[in-house]
């Protein structure tokens, strides 16, 4: 194993964690971003008003986005079990 070879693993690694928690951070900065500005627009300085909506529309995006976060992981982790005996050999 070389080190450009790890490099290039563990940059293909990162690009997986990227895609998977992407989708969920986006929403959650397009949810606090929207109930921070009806918040700033009322006055409203509650706690709870911005936790609840962010929660149920990260529960949302998990059900819808779930399916393709599994196939990304798993296509990930095929292509690992997959190429192990060529790296090793």
């Amino acid at each position: 194993m070389t080190e450009d070879f790890a490099i290039e693993l563990g940059m293909e690694a990162l690009w997986v964690a990227v895609l998977l928690a992407g989708p969920i951070l986006l929403v959650a900065l397009i949810t606090g971003l929207v109930i921070g500005m009806f918040q700033a627009a009322t006055q409203i300085n509650e706690q709870t008003l911005s936790f609840v909506p962010k929660l149920g529309t990260l529960v949302i995006t998990l059900f819808v986005a779930s399916p393709w976060m599994l196939n990304v992981l798993l296509d990930f982790t095929r292509s690992l079990f997959l190429n192990v005996p060529s790296w090793v050999g």
